[in-house]
Formats: C-alpha cells, sequence, structure tokens
C-alpha cells in the first residue's frame, strides 16, 4: 500500500508544484543568455496564503503565537535564503560548465571553488548560504530528533557568512519546548513553497506568504500584535496620500517594516525606480527590529534601520536626518516615556509634551526630522485632535498656527488590531506655498488652509471584530486630498457622481470633505475633529407622496404577515410531524 503523504497531498489540493525550476536569472556581472521562458502564470495560485496559515497553524501545538511568529517567519526566511542562493548557484554552474561561454572552467576543483566563492554572491546581491545551512540539507533531516539543533547552526552559519544579518536570525529551534516531529512537519510543509522561482518570484509569493503570516499573527496575539504590524489598508492609504516617489523616507517607529514595503509597491506600480528613495527607520523593540531586517531582505529592499534596536527618543539614531517623507503607526497614548529626562530636548520646539502622553511627542520628532519640502503621514488616537491635557491644546495650536497641518482623516473603528481606541491620520507638510515634495509636481499655495476628511462611515467588516477600507474608498480619500493640494485627478476619479471636481478639482461635499482656513479652526478652540468642519452628508430629498407612501408600505407588510403566516404553519406542522405538537 502506498504511503500516504497528506502534506503533499495538500500542497496538491493548492495547486503548488513539489519542486520549482525557474529558467529566469537575476541580473549577473556576466553575460548570460536572455531568459526565454514564456510559460504563463496568471496568478490564479496566489490565494493560498489563507490554506498555508490554516496547515501552519495546525503544527503550532501548546505555543502561543507570540512564540511561533519566530518558528514560522524564521523558516520561511531561512527557505528564501536557501531558494535565492541556489538559483543564482545553478546559473553559476550553467555558465561555468559551458565550452562556449566565456566563464567556462575545464576543471571540476576550479569550478567548484568558483561555486563556492562568496564573492560571486554578493556581487548580486544574494546572500551565500553554506552548505550545512541549504534547505536540501536540513529537509533531508526534518524527521531527525536533532531538527531543531541543525536548524540553529544553520541561522549561526548564515550570519557569521553574512555580516548585514547579524543578530538577526532566530535560534530558538532546539529549545525542549519545542516540538520536534511537528517542527519537522512544519519544515516540510515550508519545503513545498516555491519560494524563488521566476513566475513566484514575479508574483512576489514570498512577500506575501511574509506578509500575510504577519497579519494573521498580528491578529492572533491581539494587543501586543499591533506593536508590529499596521493593517495593510492604513499603510495604503497613508503611501498613497504622500506619494513617496523621490528622496529619503523614514519611519521612527518602523515595527515589522511594512511602511517601507508599500512605499517600495507603490514606486513600482507608479513606475518608478527603486533606487529612488533612501530608506531609514528604528525600532526599540529587538524582536520586531529584527523581523524587520527579515521583512526588508525578502523584497530585496536597502534600508538603515540602525545597528540595533534603541528607544527613538532617548537614542535617536538617526540624529541628522532630515526626510522628504515620514510614515509612522506611533503607539498610541504611550505613558512612561522618559519626559523627565528630554525636557530641554530640541525637537520639542512648540512645547514639553506631557510625562503621561507621547503623543505631541511623536508629533514634534516627526516634524523636527522633516526637511524643508517634506511631508509625514501618521496615525494617532483621535485624543490628539482635542486633547488641552497637560499642555497639549497649547502644543496643538502653535502647531497651527505655525502652519503645519495639511490635512485630518477620522478614520473608521476596528481597523487595527492591537486597540479599539478611534484613530486618525494627520498629514504634515513644512512648505504648504505650492513647492512640490521631491520628486513630485508643483502644487496649489495652501497656506492658511487644512482640509478635513471624515472616513469613519467607510470600510467592511472582514470578520467579527475587524474593519478594512476598500481599493475604491482609499483612492475616493487620497484623491480627494491630491485635489486639494492641486494636483490634477484623472476622469476615473471615484467620487462620487463627480462630486468634489471644483475648478481645481476641488470642492467640499458636506458630511465628507471640508477645507477650512485657520480663522475657522481658531472659532473651533483649535480642536481639529473632523466632524466639526465637514457637516452633516446631504440627504436625498423624498419626493414620494404622503398618501402613496403609506399605501405602498402597507401593502409590502401585508405581504410579509403572510409570508410569516406560512413560515409559523410549517414549522408548526414539522414539529407536529417529529411529535413535539
Amino acid at each position: 500500500m502506498a504511503k500516504k503523504d497528506p502534506i503533499g497531498d495538500f500542497l496538491k489540493e493548492l495547486g503548488i508544484k513539489e519542486e520549482t525550476t525557474g529558467q529566469s536569472k537575476p541580473k549577473t556581472r556576466r553575460k548570460s543568455k536572455k531568459n526565454t521562458n514564456t510559460s504563463n502564470n496568471n496568478g490564479a495560485n496566489l490565494g493560498f496564503e489563507a490554506k498555508l496559515w490554516e496547515a501552519a497553524n495546525k503544527l503550532r501545538g501548546h505555543l502561543d503565537a507570540a512564540e511561533y511568529k519566530h518558528v514560522v517567519l524564521g523558516l520561511i526566511f531561512l527557505k528564501y535564503l536557501s531558494d535565492a542562493f541556489e538559483e543564482k548557484r545553478k546559473q553559476l554552474e550553467k555558465e561555468l560548465a559551458d565550452p562556449e561561454s566565456p566563464w567556462f572552467i575545464k576543471e571540476p576543483e576550479a569550478r567548484y571553488e568558483t561555486l563556492e566563492d562568496r564573492d560571486e554572491y554578493r556581487a548580486e546581491n544574494v546572500f551565500y548560504v553554506p552548505p550545512r545551512a541549504r534547505w536540501s540539507y536540513i529537509r533531508e533531516r526534518a524527521k531527525q530528533p536533532e531538527i531543531g539543533q541543525i536548524i540553529d547552526d544553520a541561522m549561526v552559519a548564515i550570519e557569521k557568512e553574512n555580516p548585514s544579518l547579524k543578530g538577526v536570525l532566530p535560534k530558538i529551534y532546539a529549545k525542549p519546548e519545542l516540538d520536534k516531529r511537528r517542527l519537522g512537519e512544519l519544515v516540510d510543509l515550508i519545503s513545498d513553497i516555491g519560494l524563488w522561482d521566476h513566475e513566484n518570484r514575479s508574483k512576489d509569493i514570498l512577500g506575501r506568504v511574509y506578509e500575510y503570516f504577519l497579519g494573521q499573527f498580528a491578529s492572533a496575539e491581539g494587543r501586543k500584535g499591533g506593536e508590529f504590524y499596521t493593517p495593510r489598508c492604513i499603510v495604503r492609504l497613508l503611501v498613497e496620500m504622500i506619494e513617496p516617489y523621490q528622496g529619503r523616507v523614514y519611519d521612527p517607529c518602523c515595527g515589522s517594516g511594512g511602511m517601507f514595503v508599500q512605499s517600495e509597491e507603490f514606486i513600482k506600480a507608479h513606475g518608478g525606480r527603486i533606487g529612488d528613495i533612501s530608506i531609514y527607520g528604528q525600532e526599540s523593540n529587538p524582536t520586531t527590529w529584527r523581523l524587520a531586517k527579515m521583512n526588508l531582505a525578502i523584497r530585496g529592499i536597502e534600508a538603515n534601520l540602525g545597528p540595533h534596536a534603541a528607544d527613538t527618543f532617548h537614542n535617536d539614531l538617526h540624529p541628522t536626518l532630515k526626510a522628504d517623507f515620514i510614515l509612522a503607526n506611533p503607539p498610541f497614548n504611550q505613558k512612561d516615556w522618559g519626559q523627565e529626562a528630554l525636557k530641554g530636548d530640541v525637537r520639542w520646539k512648540f512645547g514639553v509634551p506631557p510625562a503621561n502622553n507621547a503623543n505631541f511627542a511623536w508629533v514634534q520628532h516627526i516634524i523636527h526630522h522633516l526637511s524643508p519640502v517634506g511631508i509625514a503621514g501618521f496615525v494617532l488616537a483621535n485624543g490628539s485632535l482635542s486633547s488641552n491635557q497637560g499642555g497639549e491644546g497649547e502644543i496643538r495650536k502653535k502647531i497651527i498656527e505655525a502652519d503645519l497641518v495639511d490635512c485630518i482623516v477620522a478614520l473608521p473603528p476596528q481597523l487595527f488590531y492591537s486597540t479599539q481606541i478611534p484613530a486618525c491620520l494627520w498629514f504634515i507638510a513644512r512648505d504648504k506655498s505650492g513647492k512640490p515634495t521631491k520628486g513630485g509636481k508643483p502644487l496649489r499655495d495652501r497656506r492658511g488652509e487644512v482640509l478635513f476628511i471624515d472616513a469613519r462611515k467607510m470600510g467592511v467588516m472582514v470578520d467579527r471584530v475587524h474593519r478594512e477600507l476598500t481599493d475604491e474608498e482609499i483612492k475616493k480619500i487620497a484623491r480627494t486630498y491630491h485635489a486639494w493640494r492641486g494636483e490634477e485627478i484623472t476622469s476615473d476619479s471615484p467620487l462620487p457622481g463627480g462630486e468634489g471636481l471644483g475648478v481645481r478639482g476641488y470642492k467640499d461635499i458636506p458630511g465628507f470633505c471640508k477645507s477650512a482656513t485657520i480663522e475657522e479652526i481658531r472659532e473651533h478652540d483649535y480642536i481639529l475633529t473632523p466632524g466639526r468642519y465637514v457637516g452633516v452628508e446631504i440627504q436625498e430629498e423624498d419626493d414620494e407622496v404622503f398618501e402613496e407612501k403609506m399605501k405602498r408600505l402597507v401593502a409590502e407588510l401585508e405581504t410579509q404577515f403572510a409570508e410569516s403566516t406560512k413560515l409559523e404553519e410549517a414549522i408548526r406542522r414539522n414539529l407536529r410531524e417529529l411529535g413535539f405538537l
């Protein structure tokens, strides 16, 4: 009888090949033949993340999500490193063995030495993976009791060969509490995903799996999950609004690096070049810092996250940085942030933030790091819009009077994994005179104006407790902001019925958006809650004659009564047949 292979059957069901041998090559120093493989993959298999998560989660055993996260994500990253290395090695081997190639080496020993030359891989931005850290070596030993130590040794070996990964990879697999049988099954599961063949790379499979798992772990961890993951729809909205085409991008509390990943995707989607932006970040949690390093390495994104994790307020790793774009999701209403030691800090230009709430410490840190034409978009708790405690109202007033606030967006509830606190987006612009942001086009003069957008009614529930903004809603909010600041808006703008498109592409929409002057904001005591400014949505006028409307409603009610009577009779009949009536 044939031996059952549940993992293999599961992967076949998903349509994932057990072994993949893509023909494509990354750019190399050598002149190589152009890939002519024209096989098509329309992405039909890209919905497998949920099933993969379900399978991986079944292998979790008694580990909680916070621990298991590092087990799974570490293995996915190791598989990525190995797949990338093996593809480069196969390409190199083919060139070295071809007598017609200018790189042909006849002697097998010399050829092997070249195949194991670290510089051959580093020159192509591929991490060198030593023999005992390669996935094939690990997979062959997945059923051995020592599999945990084998994986830990692999992580150590990779860090030794690649200094940029030093201190990044998890070495937790030999721990006694980690079930080695389940670990071996997890290795088998991950083994069957082709993470680095040409078709999968073009669809960014690994990045999607990694990001999907980050989101699932964030959901599973609840409140703690929000410390390392910002929901994708919020990140997309921030990026779409500030449009980081070119220049220095900074996140002072970068979590697992989602803002950077989305910035790169934005550039790709708009035909830009990835090398046009430089990425800077900082993260205080060492574990989360390692997640970010792996997440960015998987995507091939070069970033300066500092040599280690560090507190942004007390150990700013980029003290002289003036960023063109800043994206951030700081901790909400952070207490005990160490205000006492920072009272004279140069960043507090608008006032010393209160000791029991760091909201305006983050706002002023961000303003401090903006370039002369820089723009920032960040998430804060709604309290930042109206609080007067601990001098926050005075700090907010000074920031408004300095004409730095460009836009405020009120968000719908239930977007975050970590909190049910109502949240908003702040957009700060250093120069509102119409000068373009880095790499952007000239804008209109917005001095003395602030745009308010009320998006509280937007979003769709994706499960019992979580909401997401749809693509169309993200476009609507972003294009409203772009139209307001003077950008040309295309005819496919999702604003309803052309509303919001005035002479310069913008007009106020009651209940949704309002361009207010600083004088109006003064009249509202410098409170920035969008609902105070946008007003109430105009309801469609009901022109149906009252008598006719009542006749129609009564007729509908009679029909519903009749249906109710039929349903009651059917239920009673069934109960009688069962002997209960």
